[in-house]
């Protein structure tokens, strides 16, 4: 298979399709390939995340993650409305249980408020039994334009608009990338199913990023680590006792924001996830592994610099993944009458979070260029919110600084 593109997009989770439809968006005329290694879109971080549409009240005021999340967040409220993408602009609570978690409250307000969140509000005790009658907690921040949608549809009705508005561009599922060669100032994109020609390429390959652009030989320290999220969903029983999202207060020592409980878009409502090493990057199951996954992530000086620095946060986050007994004790700090049998074990995802050498996690999304190709190198949550911000910015950079123009 030979063929002559624009631009070739490597990955199909929604960063990937949102680059695709943002570019087709400015510039019509350019031919564009997007290639997913899987037969759907979305099957990997896209698709198994807790569906949440992220207000942007955590991040640092200023970061490109606090701007691109609140630009995203409204674009994709407006996108699924358009479009008729399942969502629900619910709201949210964020509660704290202690002294300590309130004071620790006023710091996400703060961040809120320089972040131009809209629709916050502080609430006390009583106000929060009104919004959730089964929750317990000091104090909280009501979150109003937080959301949640289906994440796997947002991708495919971006891959669809983009198409719709340039038939020649193409989506190719099942073909996954091997590698790429230069040919003067063309770019051939091999897979396993032949070859691509292309002026540019864009890789929004998630958890395998760091080796694309490594194999690229775009040089940058780091190294992906991937962190499986196990879920539980409510049972029939267990329903009742949750309306929308209740988060807790993020612990500041730690990169996650907790376990808590999201109403999905399907009615059902999960509570998690946790977050623990995984020995396979794509593997969901809480016994799968893959050798050159784990290698490469227990040979690399980051990921004990973490485990050394996280010790005792990772053998609970272990202890809590094979118990249902712990995860069920995390639970009822949020909802203390929650019993056994309100919950049932319900599916996993595995995040991908690019480490330094001393075991930090990069926070914020990292972009860059070499040559005609562009590597989203780091893209955490909340890049499925973010990612038509994203998308922009990667199409604006194409556009500007490769050259590509329609014809």
């Amino acid at each position: 298979m030979n063929s002559d593109w624009d631009v070739v997009i490597v990955g199909g989770g929604i960063v990937g399709a949102a680059t695709l439809y943002k570019l087709q968006q400015r510039a019509p005329d350019l031919k564009l390939l997007l290639l997913e290694k899987e037969n759907v879109l979305a099957d990997h971080q896209t698709g198994n995340n807790s569906g949440v549409i992220h207000s942007g009240i955590y991040y640092k005021p200023g970061s490109y993650k606090a701007r691109n999340c609140v630009e995203g967040r409204r674009e994709l409220v407006e996108f699924a409305r358009a479009h008729n993408v399942p969502h629900d602009v619910c709201g949210k609570l964020i509660v704290a249980f202690d002294a300590g978690e309130v004071a620790r409250l006023d710091k996400i307000w703060s961040n809120g408020t320089a972040n131009g969140i809209e629709d916050m509000e502080r609430i006390g005790p009583d106000r929060v039994k009104e919004i959730e009658p089964f929750c317990e907690g000091l104090e909280a921040i009501r979150v109003g334009c937080t959301g949640i949608i289906d994440f796997r549809k947002a991708t495919e009705t971006m891959a669809q608009v983009a198409r719709a508005i340039q038939p020649a561009s193409a989506l190719r599922l099942g073909e996954a990338y091997r590698s790429v060669e230069l040919d003067g100032e063309i770019s051939v994109v091999h897979t396993e199913k032949g070859s691509h020609r292309a002026r540019a390429v864009v890789y929004c390959a998630g958890l395998q990023s760091d080796r694309l652009a490594k194999a690229d030989g775009v040089r940058f320290p780091e190294r992906i680590v991937g962190f499986r999220g196990d879920y539980y969903e409510l049972t029939d029983k267990g329903h009742p006792k949750v309306k929308h999202l209740i988060y807790p207060v993020p612990d500041p020592r730690f990169p996650f924001l907790g376990v808590h409980f999201t109403r999905m878009t399907d009615g059902n409502i999960e509570c998690g996830p946790n977050a623990v090493f995984t020995f396979k990057r794509e593997g969901y199951g809480k016994l799968d592994f893959d050798l050159r996954d784990t290698v490469d992530a227990l040979s690399y000086k980051g990921t004990w610099s973490l485990f050394l620095n996280n010790m005792s946060y990772g053998i609970d986050e272990y202890r809590r993944a094979f118990s249902k007994a712990l995860f069920l004790r995390t639970l009822q700090r949020l909802i203390p009458s929650l019993e056994a049998d309100d919950i049932r074990p319900g599916r996993s995802g595995v995040r991908a979070m690019l480490l330094g050498t001393d075991g930090a996690m990069v926070d914020d999304f990292r972009i860059e260029r070499r040559g005609s190709h562009i590597h989203v190198l780091n893209a955490p949550s909340p890049a499925a919110t973010a990612s038509l911000a994203i998308g922009n910015t990667i199409a604006e950079k194409a556009i500007a600084e490769l050259g590509l123009v329609s014809a």
